[in-house]
């Protein structure tokens, strides 16, 4: 041998020692058969669409510091104007030797929505529904070391898109959580086990788990799956194992059932008992993979003669229509809140949460599972009222599309939501029935016969999905749909109309108090005055919190028994003491003001990656310490500490701002991502400031003068991305929108007077002394002209009245008793306050005649 090449020999000789020891060293780490690792934090992000921006070599460090959930719009605080077109995000993550051999896979919980993924440049997935998860393989894309994930994103319209519009906001952003989940060859897919209880009485439960299993590895292998049932103490209830032949690269599901477990823990709103399955797969004597689902032991019936059914007793709920985004954050909430959430609505005695109208966050689902709250989980298929145009923009645009190319790919994108839906949620016990859809009969004339035909096909599908559930058909009162499904979903007006359908059946909406905090100490009863009837499954309120909406530029959405701050108005504590009996507080007067005070819901933040926050609540005293209603604009300081508002280090309130201090209280959400104690400080001219100190949990430490703070961020609207100007409309908007009277002769409803069927009428009964008809324009309006068509003359006179709320109503037009021959009168209407309710007095009629209006239209600004 070459002396030359001695030393480079043991070099190498060395070399390999250390590389087997540090191999051997990995082999006796035990690594877990599966990671999920929260990703939320530290991730890039800018506005508007980038060149080569997926790309690995791309310098980013112009880009903004944000971290998950992040919304497009924040701060954003409830208008009608939010940002819509393009965003990226840039994460790193490295990719160490034990992943090795590993199936690497990104996960989101709902990224808005349109998302095209990147890995190293590489195309990995591409994403188009707003309001579910997904999950790519990404293992051919990832490298040892560094690597880059870039997500190219808009929330732009699309006709092929569901929802097409709808009284809400479509602000984009990553604003579920986000992860890196790592598995090995073989593993349970993506939410792949389904846990039902084919039978259940009190007495004995049987559990059945189809588990659906991958096996990406080169070969053909034989594995057992053992399936473990655990009681809520932790004690394991039952034990089955079975094996299976999967072939290399192919997909097995196994099916599963126990014996019959005595005297299960039932899952009810006053016991919500959790169980959970935990799935092990085996290769051999080798663990592969562990995977754990929470269920619960429940029986749910509907019926249409005795409404709804619990475990086989009777059960009438109250519920509450939930949108999912919260003041200043957006839609970009964190699971605490979700949590906060759940906890309003049960804390007013409410025991069911209709999720309107799309797939929520899945801890919203775990927060209804373990507080006891029943969950109408409903699907995206769904437009609001109003609408006149094939659209550009979430504006007027009907639930289904015009034009046929539109209609196939839209069809598969609701079939998609639908079945992302039931996959990701079909183990909840809360969830205790699918909705298709919502009020889709705002479409256009020429496709309502195929949106009926369309949703029969949905309830098929969603019985193929998941055959253990009822299917609803959400928002069902116009248009003949309501029996398309399982179970009717009658908003509004609906609850009166039909009168014991011969189906099972809710008022999934009632109530629509528009009102600001505090508002007054009443129900929102609505249509659904007196006692709950025995063929009717529950009455469900819109709504419990006040949500952002195009509509009335975000003051349409004002509805909520909370606000959208998370602070209840007083009908919440009128609901709370009707069913929970306990007396509301004392209501602060308007005083001297002299000092704050500042608290929150707790004091400590769990964790640092976006999942936990805090609500802090500042409060106006007088010098004795009561509070007061007076409400001064008040600052949240971020005084030293790690920690942020959606406005950055500081968030400013004011009674005339949309951050919002109403009746002497605010509050906001803070999170953070650094762990270490905040110190925040309110403050107001003149006022003695308070203090409070928030503790965060978890890594990495804030390091005052290195770690970065977010500076202040002034909240703007973002009228500058869009015109937001009112839609002068073409058409009749009152067309099908609900509908009183005064009374109404047999046969001839208060609905017939807005069919656009001329043909038919709404009367008022003989001898009648108040004779009035009203419209809820179901947006806000400032109406132009009204038609309106009678069947004969008339020798009475009549006014118009419009209203915001239906309590206080304004003249715009009076024509005095005389007699009239016109059939058709087209009244021009100048200067009309911008409105919701539009009423029709009739006067002086005389006793030996009724009250007739065969057709009202409507045309004005619109909102």
């Amino acid at each position: 041998m070459n002396f030359l090449t001695r030393p480079i020999r043991s070099i190498f000789l060395s070399f390999s020692l250390v590389f087997n020891i540090v191999i051997l060293s990995f082999a006796q780490i035990k690594i877990p058969p599966r990671e999920k690792i929260n990703i939320n934090r530290e991730w890039k992000f800018i506005l508007g669409d980038q060149q080569n921006a997926a790309q690995p070599g791309y310098v980013d460090t112009a880009w903004k510091n944000i971290n998950l959930p992040h919304s497009f719009s924040t701060p954003y605080f409830g208008t009608g104007q939010w940002y819509t077109g393009y965003g990226w995000y840039r994460k790193y993550f490295d990719v160490g030797y034990a992943w090795k051999d590993k199936r690497i896979f990104i996960e989101f919980e709902g990224a808005f929505r349109d998302a095209e993924l990147f890995v190293n440049g590489k195309p990995v997935g591409h994403h188009q529904s707003g309001y579910t998860g997904f999950s790519y393989d990404v293992t051919d894309a990832v490298r040892q070391g560094k690597n880059v994930l870039a997500v190219r994103l808009n929330n732009l319209w699309n006709p092929q898109l569901a929802p097409r519009d709808g009284d809400h906001n479509f602000c984009g952003g990553i604003y579920r959580d986000a992860y890196l989940v790592v598995t090995n060859t073989a593993h349970v897919t993506w939410y792949g086990t389904f846990v039902t209880t084919p039978v259940l009485s009190r007495a004995s439960g049987t559990v059945n788990v189809q588990t659906e299993v991958a096996n990406q590895s080169n070969s053909t292998k034989i594995y057992v799956l053992k399936t473990s049932v655990i009681d809520p103490g932790g004690k394991i209830v039952d034990s089955f194992s079975s094996s299976m032949k999967i072939g290399a690269g192919t997909t097995a599901n196994f099916n599963q059932t126990g014996q019959p477990i005595p005297n299960p823990k039932l899952w009810h709103p006053q016991h919500p008992y959790l169980y959970k399955t935990v799935s092990q797969l085996y290769a051999g004597e080798l663990l592969v993979d562990t995977y754990e689902t929470p269920f619960g032991f429940r029986s749910v019936e509907w019926t249409a003669d005795k409404g709804f059914f619990l475990n086989g007793e009777h059960y009438y709920f109250h519920g509450a229509n939930v949108h999912q985004d919260h003041a200043g954050w957006a839609s970009a909430v964190t699971n605490t809140g979700f949590m906060r959430d759940v906890n309003l609505v049960r804390g007013a005695g409410f025991d069911f949460i209709r999720g309107s109208h799309y797939p929520h966050d899945p801890a919203f689902y775990d927060a209804c599972d373990s507080l006891g709250v029943m969950m109408w989980s409903e699907n995206d298929f769904w437009a609001a009222g109003n609408f006149t145009k094939e659209g550009s923009w979430y504006d007027r645009s009907g639930a289904y599309p015009i034009h046929t190319e539109d209609q196939k790919p839209f069809e598969e994108s609701v079939r998609t939501s639908l079945r992302e839906m039931i996959r990701v949620n079909r183990n909840h016990p809360s969830v205790v029935i699918w909705s298709m859809c919502n009020e889709v009969f705002f479409s256009e004339t020429s496709t309502k016969p195929r949106v009926k035909e369309f949703l029969k096909e949905l309830a098929d599908y969603s019985h193929q999905l998941d055959p253990t559930r009822k299917v609803a058909i959400g928002g069902s009162q116009r248009g003949g749909i309501d029996k398309q499904g399982d179970v009717a979903g009658y908003n509004g007006d609906g609850a009166r109309i039909y009168i014991n359908p011969g189906i099972p059946n809710v008022v999934s909406e009632y109530g629509s108090t528009l009102a600001d905090r505090p508002g007054r100490y009443i129900p929102g009863f609505g249509d659904v005055q007196g006692t709950p009837l025995d063929w009717r499954s529950g009455q469900v309120l819109w709504c419990a919190f006040d949500y952002g909406t195009h509509f009335g530029d975000g003051k349409f959405g004002h509805m909520g028994m909370i606000d959208y701050f998370r602070l209840p108005k007083r009908m919440w504590y009128w609901y709370r003491n009707e069913y929970l009996h306990i007396p509301p507080p004392e209501w602060p007067v308007e005083g001297i003001p002299a000092a704050l005070s500042l608290t929150a819901d707790k004091k400590t933040i769990s964790n640092t990656d976006g999942t936990d926050d805090v609500q802090l609540i500042v409060t106006v005293l007088d010098k004795s310490g009561k509070a007061v209603s007076n409400s001064p604009d008040v600052t949240l300081t971020l005084e030293s500490g790690p920690g942020e508002f959606p406005t950055g280090n500081i968030i400013n309130f004011s009674a005339t701002s949309d951050i919002a201090i109403r009746a002497g209280q605010a509050a906001i959400e803070f999170r953070s991502y650094y762990g270490g104690t905040s110190r925040v400080r309110a403050s107001s001219p003149g006022l003695k400031d308070a203090f409070i100190t928030i503790e965060t949990k978890g890594l990495p430490a804030f390091i005052p003068g290195k770690t970065q703070v977010n500076a202040y961020v002034p909240y703007i609207k973002y009228g500058d991305y869009k015109n937001f100007s009112p839609t002068v409309s073409k058409s009749n908007i009152i067309f099908q929108k609900p509908t009183r009277a005064s009374s109404e002769a047999k046969g001839h409803t208060a609905g017939m007077a807005d069919d656009e069927d001329v043909a038919t009428y709404w009367a008022a009964m003989p001898n009648a002394i108040e004779n009035w008809w009203q419209v809820d324009m179901e947006s806000l309006t400032s109406i132009t002209r009204v038609n309106l068509y009678f069947a004969n003359d008339t020798d009475f006179g009549y006014k118009m009245q419009v209203s915001f709320d239906g309590l206080q109503w304004t003249d715009i037009y009076t024509a005095p008793a005389s007699h009239q021959t016109d059939r058709k009168r087209a009244i021009t209407i100048s200067k009309a306050p911008e409105a919701r309710f539009l009423r029709i007095i009739f006067i002086d009629v005389p006793l030996d005649k009724q009250a007739v209006l065969n057709e009202v239209e409507v045309f004005g600004k619109s909102q």
